[in-house]
């Protein structure tokens, strides 16, 4: 995780639900890419995400 916040408090049994969207896809050495996602979890029935966060994923063939 690059960047992590959580922004509400997640009572137990809740119903959770995520996003995943790409920001960035860059080529990196050995033929491999670097990826930075922005994920959203958002808790149902709440106004607002209770985790809002950056993800970096490398891939290599």
């Amino acid at each position: 995780m690059n960047k992590l916040r959580f922004t509400a408090p997640v009572p137990v049994g809740s119903r959770l639900r995520g996003h995943m969207k790409l920001l960035v896809c860059e080529p990196i050495e050995n033929g491999g890419y670097q990826m930075a996602w922005q994920v959203t979890v958002e808790r149902e029935g709440s106004d607002k995400p209770v985790c809002i966060a950056e993800s970096l994923t490398r891939r290599y063939p």
